[in-house]
């Protein structure tokens, strides 16, 4: 299915969704490669007194990155707001995400992220200002409520469509869910059949069958994956091989697992240099062995290791032993 977002045509309605401390650029670009019509950045703070700093300025990397770029914002002021929605897309960002939807502490206490559900009045002033700012399109990221007794995901829903955003996402629990429980998708259906612009299902779509399962339940026009993606990057061709064929990718050979892991560790080298990339790598590779249980005691030994050169050819010279065959 094809989905516009202002002027993009996404080359697949299956998104990564941005997640502060994974979604860096060299794990943008490996989604993107395997089928991820969008990858935003992690979330960059709206203060732009903070952005100089290492941290800040590799969010701020997209260098080499497919068309359109993505930066997602997040903050409670709406001149800030909008004053870093301008330098990012005089940066070279295309897309503008806002983050209405993070449930950390540390965001919603400045009340920021999905703090702002609580103030509709807030959210329009935020929104309507980020719009006038940039050219660019820009998107809202949401929850569907604040708790369950306070679910205003569709007056949010209304009050971005009113504000001229392009796109929403909608992850299906309250803030107060946090990542608990089963994400509920009823909501996110009840909003997509109120608005007109572009709407994302979120949460819990972890497979090709949930995918097509919440697509069908919710109406929605895509739906974005994010933990599921985390040691597992192919699962975005698989969900758009299986929505296209009604068939399930085979699964993937370890050889080609190792190549994967490969190239990524050593875009991980190049992009944070050696220290951090070593440790970078290391939440990396726990990840993808979650897919190929009983590699623990190689897990440990990765998680000790201080080089680029032996980290990669520690985990190289167990895969080229045969002995992980029968994982």
């Amino acid at each position: 299915m094809t989905v516009r977002i202002g002027p993009y045509s996404l080359s697949s309605n299956i998104l990564l969704a941005p997640m502060a401390g994974v979604t860096d650029r060299p794990f943008r670009m490996l989604c993107r490669r395997f089928g991820a019509g969008l990858a935003a950045s992690e979330m960059l703070t709206a203060d732009v007194r903070l952005w100089d700093t290492a941290k800040s300025r590799r969010r701020m990397d997209h260098s080499g990155e497919p068309s359109p770029r993505a930066v997602q914002i997040a903050g409670f002021d709406p001149e800030m707001m909008a004053d870093a929605a301008r330098r990012n897309v005089d940066a070279g960002a295309e897309l503008i995400d806002i983050n209405m939807g993070c449930p950390a502490k540390k965001v919603c206490n400045r009340l920021a992220g999905s703090a702002l559900l609580q103030d509709e009045a807030l959210v329009a002033r935020i929104l309507r200002s980020v719009v006038r700012a940039v050219s660019a399109p820009v998107t809202l990221k949401t929850r569907t409520g604040w708790d369950r007794d306070r679910k205003n995901g569709i007056r949010i829903a209304q009050i971005a469509e009113d504000c001229g955003i392009a796109a929403l996402s909608v992850h299906g629990r309250t803030r107060a869910d946090m990542y608990q429980g089963k994400a509920e998708h009823e909501t996110v259906g009840a909003i997509k059949a109120k608005i007109k612009i572009p709407v994302f299902a979120n949460g819990d779509i972890d497979t090709p069958q949930s995918a097509r399962e919440i697509l069908a339940s919710t109406g929605c026009d895509g739906v974005l994956i994010g933990r599921a993606a985390q040691g597992r990057p192919w699962i975005f061709d698989e969900v758009n091989f299986f929505l296209s064929t009604g068939e399930s990718r085979a699964v993937l050979a370890l050889e080609k697992v190792r190549d994967i892991m490969r190239a990524h560790l050593e875009d991980l080298y190049a992009f944070y240099g050696d220290e951090t990339g070593v440790r970078v790598a290391r939440k990396h590779l726990g990840w993808y062995f979650r897919q190929h249980p009983g590699q623990d005691a190689l897990r440990n030994r990765l998680v000790l290791i201080e080089t680029p050169q032996e980290q990669l050819s520690t985990l190289l010279e167990h895969y080229g032993t045969g002995v992980d065959r029968a994982a």
